[in-house]
C-alpha cells in the first residue's frame, strides 16, 4: 500500500496523499450491468452490418456511446458516421440495454455500499463520475444509494465535451468535489476509464470485474489493483490511512 502511493506521488510530482473524495465509475462498480450492457451493444451494432464481439462493450467501456460507435464505423467502415447517426444508433443500443434490464436486473455490486458507507464516515466526498447517458441506470442511483449519493455529485455523458479516456469527467468530478487530483481517489474498472483517471493525475484503483486481464488496467496506469469491490471495501481503512 505505502509503495503504490510513493510511487503515485513520485509518478505526477506531488508532494503529498490527502484523500478526500472518492470518485466512481457505474458500470461494473456501482452496478453489475456490463453483462446486458455487453449483449446490447453486440445485437445492436450487428444490425448495422458492424462487429462488436462481448468483450468489445469492456474495451470500450467508459467512452462515450456515441464516441464508441464513430470508431467501430471508422475502423470497420473506413469513415466515421456523422453525429446525429451515432445518436440514433446509440439510441437504438439503449433500447435493447432497457429491454435487456427489464429481464436481467442490473444488480447492486456486492460490497459498493459497505464502501461508500465507510468513506460517508470519513467524511469524504463520494461523486459518481459515468460515460453513461441512459436514464434507466441514471434514474436508479439515488434511489439505490438514499444518503450516499446526491444529484450534484454525479458527472455524466450530458456533462461532458470529451468522454474518457479523456480526463474531462474525472477533472469535473473533482471540480465538483472540490478537490486537487492528490485528493481524489478514482475506483474504475475499465481500461479506459483507468487511463482517464490516470491522465487527470488521481491515485486510481482498478478493481478488475469483468474478463479483461489485470495486466491491460495495470498499463492503463492503475495504482492499485482488487479482484472485487468487497476486497476493497475490507481494505479502505487501510488505504485511507497509508497503512
Amino acid at each position: 500500500m505505502n509503495k503504490a502511493i510513493k510511487q503515485y506521488l513520485e509518478k505526477h510530482g506531488f508532494g503529498q496523499f490527502s484523500p478526500k473524495a472518492v470518485l466512481f465509475d457505474m458500470d461494473g462498480v456501482i452496478y453489475d450491468s456490463m453483462k446486458n450492457h455487453a449483449v446490447a451493444w453486440h445485437e445492436a451494432m450487428e444490425s448495422y452490418g458492424l462487429d462488436m464481439p462481448l468483450s468489445g462493450a469492456y474495451k470500450y467501456e467508459g467512452m462515450r456511446g456515441v464516441e464508441t460507435i464513430k470508431v467501430l464505423t471508422q475502423q470497420q467502415w473506413g469513415k466515421a458516421v456523422s453525429e446525429e447517426e451515432a445518436k440514433e444508433m446509440y439510441q437504438h443500443k439503449s433500447r435493447l440495454f432497457a429491454e435487456h434490464c427489464q429481464q436481467t436486473p442490473a444488480q447492486i455490486m456486492p460490497g459498493i455500499k459497505e464502501l461508500m458507507q465507510q468513506i460517508k464516515d470519513c467524511c469524504m466526498k463520494i461523486c459518481v463520475v459515468t460515460g453513461s447517458g441512459q436514464h434507466t441506470l441514471l434514474d436508479k442511483l439515488l434511489g439505490d444509494f438514499p444518503g450516499l449519493l446526491s444529484e450534484e455529485l454525479m458527472v455524466t455523458a450530458f456533462d461532458v465535451t470529451h468522454g474518457k479516456p479523456n480526463p474531462e469527467p474525472y477533472i469535473i468530478g473533482m471540480r465538483k468535489c472540490e478537490v486537487q487530483p492528490w485528493e481524489a481517489i478514482v475506483v474504475e474498472n475499465a481500461p479506459l476509464g483507468v487511463r482517464a483517471a490516470h491522465a487527470a493525475h488521481c491515485f486510481t484503483i482498478a478493481v478488475n470485474t469483468g474478463p479483461l486481464p489485470d495486466d491491460m488496467l495495470l498499463r492503463e496506469g492503475a495504482d492499485l489493483i482488487y479482484p472485487t469491490m468487497t476486497a476493497l471495501s475490507k481494505d479502505f481503512t487501510r488505504l485511507r490511512l497509508r497503512q
